[in-house]
């Protein structure tokens, strides 16, 4: 057994089930294990209610198992560190979830977790399993107005999830969740920065490298390139940056009511993303833009990635009430304030 000298883990093989593991023993009133690294609810929603699935590799938490609860998600399918889980896992988990109403599968657009997704879909629509999939793409870094298929999931799935898991427990169909989803996908941009990447868990390695003294704005999820590197620049002048870019990809009119969210990715501290939330709401409210519901937080993380993802979305009154006043009580997401 090999060990690694940078994290406190026992055998690197068995990190997700032993996470997963410490996971529901904390919060048993919440989650439980229904099956090897499938995490569902303790209290199962009504079958006559839409159920509402994920799935992706481990090492992002609390993404995101840890969003598994009462009005948001129903089960979370967990692969390895940073790899999609399997079809067959996954099939697994849908056969957990079948009913009547029907499944929504919230894909992030990955080229292993749509694999899986769409190989488990054939398995269920052979098995009778009524299941249709949403795909999240709200990674500008490929560039503004890149199609959809080329842009990646990051963390504005999330505040999807607490959309979709509120209007499921008010009782809307599978059509009309898919449609709730879609016109929040339609307007949501997420954009992230780093000036350090991560190391892989299991063996120690990097995807990428960043000098010192050197951030790189688009960064994906494990590290891989984005939009290009730059001197570090100050918190005010990163914000002000990622700001207009992703105004740029959301086109968004002055009275527009929008969302905001600031993501920490693992090694940032708190003191640092409450600095950029100011920035960034200053600059959207300079531009005529109400921000009607915001957030710092680390929702996605990244192992000890330095760095941040900012999430902006233009919100619907639908989606304003989803966000806000639906209750939500997950073991990292409660409805604040209500």
């Amino acid at each position: 057994m090999s060990t690694i000298k940078t994290k406190f883990i026992n055998d690197p093989e068995q990190v997700t089930p032993e996470l997963l593991e410490g996971y529901v023993l904390a919060y048993p009133d919440m989650v439980k294990l229904a099956g090897e690294n499938i995490v569902v609810r303790s209290t199962p929603k009504d079958e006559k209610k839409v159920a509402i699935v994920t799935l992706g590799g481990s090492g992002h938490e609390p993404a995101l198992s840890g969003f598994v609860g009462e009005g948001m998600l129903d089960c979370s399918v967990v692969g390895d560190v940073f790899a999609a889980p399997g079809a067959q896992r996954l099939f697994q988990g849908l056969q957990l979830m079948k009913r009547e109403a029907g499944i929504l599968l919230v894909v992030l657009n990955h080229s292993g977790d749509v694999m899986s997704a769409n190989m488990a879909c054939q398995l269920a629509e052979r098995a009778g399993i009524k299941v249709k999939q949403l795909l999240t793409h709200d990674d500008i870094s490929a560039g503004i107005g890149a199609s959809a298929t080329d842009r990646r999931g990051l963390a504005g799935c999330v505040p999807l999830f607490k959309i979709l898991g509120a209007a499921a427990e008010e009782g809307k169909t599978l059509d009309e969740l898919i449609e709730i989803g879609e016109r929040f996908n339609k307007n949501v941009a997420t954009l992230a920065v780093a000036m350090r990447s991560c190391t892989h868990p299991q063996n120690n390695g990097t995807i990428s490298d960043l000098p010192e003294g050197i951030m790189e704005i688009g960064m994906g999820q494990h590290g891989e390139g984005g939009g290009g590197q730059q001197p570090l620049v100050s918190a005010d002048e990163t914000a002000a940056q990622m700001v207009d870019l992703l105004c740029r990809q959301l086109t968004p009119a002055a009275g527009d009511k929008l969302m905001l969210i600031i993501n920490g990715v693992g090694a940032t501290t708190h003191m640092e993303l409450n600095i950029v939330f100011r920035k960034a709401y200053k600059e959207l409210e300079a531009r005529g833009m109400e921000v009607v519901y915001g957030r710092i937080q680390e929702i996605l993380t990244v192992q000890e990635q330095a760095g941040f993802q900012m999430i902006i979305a233009k919100l619907d009154d639908d989606h304003i009430d989803y966000l806000k006043n639906k209750k939500a009580e997950t073991p990292y997401w409660t409805t604040i304030g209500k």
